[in-house]
């Protein structure tokens, strides 16, 4: 799936300006970005009332609100999602995934730091970057918070051209690990397969999807 990277830091540190300079820099170079932000808070699917919501209520596991230059999805969900999970409600047509919080996600993180809100965090796992106003005691790579052109440079080196082409396997509505050798056999032949059908010229990228029959009398 595309990388993700999380932009983290405490309450007014400035998260979702470091993740609009980085869109507009990361698209300025031709990339295609997706952002999730994650929230603490509960909030309501639709009014009640709507029509979406009369939907839903009437037993409808998801629903979708179309105009001519946008949708929104509403789906319940039982428990939250992984940001794995809400990648595959996107689509992986994207470059990179930046992520607003998920702090104790597994994803890389960039931490954004301002003297006047408090110290960084204590621990972070996989924490590549550290956004700051001031110098930091730490061997994580430092950047200051106007410099977007050089966050944005690690960001392509290191995650977006490392995965460019890449091959994601869901079995049963989760993500498949997979190793070099059974990636290269399933990959060539499925190509090959849809490379021999009428009026295909060539491929950008192939998804598919077979849904088994399952009933109690299977």
């Amino acid at each position: 799936m595309p990388p993700i990277i999380s932009v983290i830091g405490k309450s007014n540190s400035g998260k979702t300006t470091l993740i609009e300079k980085l869109i507009a820099e990361l698209t300025s170079r031709g990339y295609r970005v997706a952002t999730i932000k994650h929230s603490h808070h509960n909030f309501e699917i639709d009014q009640p009332g709507k029509d979406s919501w009369r939907h839903l209520q009437a037993g409808s596991e998801a629903t979708a609100i179309i105009s001519p230059n946008k949708i929104t999805l509403m789906k319940p969900v039982a428990e939250e999602l992984t940001t794995s999970d809400i990648i595959r409600l996107f689509g992986e047509d994207y470059d990179i995934i930046l992520t607003e919080g998920f702090k104790q996600g597994k994803s890389p993180k960039i931490e954004v730091h301002r003297r006047e809100i408090g110290p960084p965090f204590d621990t972070v796992s996989k924490l590549v970057a550290i956004a700051t106003d001031e110098p930091l005691q730490t061997k994580t790579c430092q950047f200051s918070l106007e410099d977007a052109i050089g966050l944005t440079d690690l960001l392509e080196q290191g995650f977006i051209k490392p995965q460019r082409k890449r091959f994601t396997l869901y079995i049963n509505n989760a993500p498949v690990t997979l190793s070099a050798f059974p990636k290269k056999i399933i990959g060539n032949v499925l190509l090959a397969m849809v490379s021999s059908l009428k009026g295909i010229a060539q491929i950008r990228s192939l998804d598919i999807s077979i849904r088994r029959q399952t009933s109690k009398t299977d």
